[in-house]
């Protein structure tokens, strides 16, 4: 019996393992912190050993395959030793995609990928097809196709489940954008980041499709030097294209296979430039599997958007608060400054992650009148703006940030949640950061 092993005990590994046992593997889960009791009792319910806080390195190079939880980097020296021995160590997405010939919508990129994969989803399924979403949200990949395999899945995939595939490969991929991010992970070298995101399209094949921004410098460069046998299907709000999506006198126009789609921008519940290419994105892909123009157009005026990503929370005495806790990178809150059409007082910081600040500059300048720094380091947001705003004020939990921000703002200001930087210093993650943003402000 073959034996897997899988590193992380979090929502893929413990999918994985439900998976693995239904498949006939010998399963095995280790993990160096503490399992969630949610997860702990999945496995002691179907009988799968494991272990926390401890790697035992015995058992765990004695696999014949590993899965790794996306969190752990390749450096780590047990992630070596293992591919020294000739151990295959992959993604939950390269092991699942063995166990399903479902068709697969794989979305990818540095932002817009939550809203992305969630407004696809929301549109396939108002046309009434069974659809799974999973990957970075939603269930685990590999317990939806244990459980109940769909014939189509729309995935969110991050740059480090792609570092762990080999033959993984989507009927239809999407990169939103490629701007810098994690870059601790890849040897703070762009071009490692860039090549890591473009492992969705690189065993794609002429009958699959690769829906790409074609305004992003860093995507059409890397195109024009690595060409991929995939359709490329580009979308743009910056000029017309021949096949793809664009925009003409406020409607986007989608042509996909000598057909053409219409609809209003006016229609759209989701704000911002960055939506319209999201949305753009995400419709040209529904089209791509047979979704109705009409659907179409009726989904895209009834979706809300995810949470954490431009949420209006509340409006307190003529001010209003917006939650943006899903911008863990400069690029993310470079959109989020630029759709804010009221004075802003920006409440931005955690974990730097190699941030470059100077193209937030222009926006800060004019749209930003007072910055409330959040992190247990904040010396590189004043070194970058303090000369550029005439208030900015540090602070080190989320309730004395808000009360801050609630003193500072006047009528008709926006209070913005937008770090630019990941939520481990402070938050468990971005959702409890959003979270806690969101309790404080009920509790002003």
């Amino acid at each position: 019996m073959a034996r897997l092993v899988i590193l992380g005990g979090g929502e893929s590994g413990v999918g994985t393992a439900i998976l693995g046992l239904q498949k006939g593997f010998e399963v095995f889960v280790s993990d160096n912190g503490k399992i969630k009791e949610k997860y702990k009792d999945v496995l002691e319910h179907i009988g799968i050993n494991w272990e926390e806080e401890k790697h035992s390195e015995e058992k765990i190079l004695d696999a014949n395959m590993v899965m790794k939880s996306p969190g752990i980097p390749d450096t780590v020296p047990l992630v070596v030793r293992l591919r020294e021995k000739g151990i295959p160590v992959i993604s939950e997405i390269e092991f699942v995609s063995k166990y399903t010939d479902a068709k697969v919508i794989g979305i990818t990129g540095s932002n817009g990928k939550t809203t992305t994969t969630m407004l696809t989803n929301h549109i396939i399924r108002q046309a009434g097809v069974n659809v799974g979403m999973a990957g970075n949200i939603g269930d685990s990949f590999a317990k939806m196709v244990a459980e109940r395999d769909q014939g189509l899945y729309v995935l969110e995939i991050s740059s480090f489940q792609l570092d762990g595939i080999v033959d993984f490969k989507p009927s239809i991929a999407i990169i939103t954008n490629i701007t810098p991010d994690h870059l601790d992970r890849y040897g703070y070298k762009f071009e490692n980041y860039v090549a890591s995101k473009f492992r969705i399209a690189k065993n794609q094949t002429e009958e699959d499709y690769l829906i790409y921004d074609a305004d992003d410098k860093v995507i059409t460069e890397w195109l024009k030097m690595n060409p991929v046998k995939s359709n490329l299907m580009p979308f743009s709000i910056e000029k017309e294209l021949i096949q793809g999506a664009f925009l003409r006198n406020g409607k986007i126009i989608i042509k996909v296979n000598n057909e053409t789609l219409e609809m209003m921008v006016s229609t759209m519940t989701l704000e911002g430039k960055h939506n319209l290419k999201n949305t753009m994105a995400a419709a040209t892909a529904a089209k791509l599997v047979g979704i109705r123009k009409e659907t179409i157009r009726a989904s895209i005026a009834n979706f809300h958007g995810a949470p954490h990503r431009l949420e209006k929370v509340l409006k307190i005495q003529h001010v209003q608060y917006i939650n943006d806790s899903k911008a863990t990178n400069v690029n993310a809150t470079y959109f989020a400054l630029d759709s804010m059409s009221a004075p802003t007082v920006w409440i931005v910081g955690g974990e730097d992650k190699g941030n470059d600040y100077k193209e937030l500059m222009p926006l800060v300048r004019e749209k930003v009148k007072a910055i409330i720094c959040l992190g247990l380091d904040n010396s590189k947001i004043k070194d970058a703006f303090g000369n550029v705003v005439d208030l900015m004020v540090e602070t080190f939990a989320m309730e004395e940030a808000v009360k801050v921000a609630y003193k500072i703002a006047d009528r008709g200001d926006t209070v913005l949640l937008s770090p630019a930087c990941a939520s481990f210093d402070l938050f468990k993650n971005y959702e409890d950061r959003g979270n806690q943003f969101k309790e404080a402000i009920k509790n002003l």
